[in-house]
């Protein structure tokens, strides 16, 4: 089997010591050909420099601004040269053969666009985080991720077709990139991954998992399980998702359950508990839905405002 090379992005946001845990764990790889990029995404409080000190070998670019989950990616694309991209969350830990796998799938077949290993918790006597996926349902906008909390017993060590891949660990080729264009930044944390892989697929590739790669995930650390972040965020995308990628009927149906159903039952627990900074986000997050305009000349400012700093080759054109 040829050995291509492979970039690996990872964005790193004010957790340098959980990066390199992420980066220790690559050097134990078997796969012999992969580049190491980590986009630091202006973290505040946290010098992402003992990253490049400790492991000279990587690809350190420091952006000025936040550029959220898919700016930070994107601009980690800029600097590959690997004829695949790996992103990789830096909150996981890699087996030493996952990759095999997943360059072999590629190679294989040529209309894979994207793909996931299996995602395991951390920490955990092999729980499965993610197994693939059945999509999400367009009339409840929600997702079902197989295999979630079931202890891997080689239950899903098979390749297969799956409707939407995992942002913590997925591979697309730089020619795939490409065509479809980066990932949707709109998002900037949560759910762009998903619209990503609804981009690919309209594109004409498939979404595969990928059994036989195993990755770690160590949930949650960069955000927090219970972030007012992530509730606005979580709340905010899960709608505009909705409103770039389903239609007609299924999208009236869609939104009349998230404003009938699931948003009352959130604007009720929250209230019960008194976390009214909770509530404000949740409502934040809507209220987004009515005054965003110019959503792509957004993009393009903060683009604009993000300069990089990186010692060594410019940044490839993607």
């Amino acid at each position: 089997m040829r050995k291509p090379l492979v970039s690996i992005v990872s964005v790193n946001y004010n957790q340098a010591a959980v990066t390199c845990e992420m980066v220790a764990s690559l050097r134990k790889v078997s796969y012999p050909n992969i580049e190491i990029i980590i986009v630091d995404n202006a973290s505040p409080s946290d010098d992402p420099a003992i990253i490049k000190e400790l492991y000279p070998e990587v690809k350190l670019i420091r952006s000025s601004v936040n550029l959220g989950f898919a700016g930070g990616n994107n601009l980690g694309i800029g600097y590959a040269t690997g004829e695949y991209v790996l992103f990789l969350n830096t909150d996981t830990e890699v087996e030493p053969d996952f990759l095999e796998p997943l360059v072999e799938l590629f190679q294989a077949d040529p209309q894979a666009g994207i793909a996931s290993p299996k995602l395991v918790y951390y920490g955990t006597e092999g729980l499965i985080q993610y197994a693939g996926s059945s999509g999400i349902n367009p009339w409840t906008g929600r997702s079902i991720t197989v295999g979630q909390l079931e202890k891997d017993k080689g239950q899903y060590d098979g390749v297969r077709s799956t409707a939407l891949a995992d942002g913590a660990a997925m591979m697309v080729p730089r020619r795939v990139i490409k065509e479809v264009g980066p990932m949707p930044e709109q998002y900037f944390l949560y759910y762009e991954e998903l619209d990503w892989c609804e981009m690919i697929k309209r594109g004409g590739y498939t979404c595969h998992y990928v059994g036989p790669s195993k990755v770690y995930h160590k949930e949650s650390i960069s955000v927090g399980k219970a972030s007012v972040l992530k509730t606005y965020y979580m709340n905010r995308n899960r709608l505009l998702f909705l409103r770039r990628n389903v239609h007609g009927i299924a999208f009236l149906t869609s939104l009349l359950i998230f404003m009938l159903a699931a948003l009352p039952k959130k604007v009720l627990e929250f209230t019960l508990r008194l976390e009214w900074h909770h509530l404000r986000a949740l409502l934040k997050g809507l209220m987004w839905h009515a005054t965003a305009r110019n959503i792509h000349e957004r993009i393009l400012q903060s683009k604009v405002a993000a300069h990089q700093v990186y010692e060594g080759a410019m940044p490839q054109r993607f």
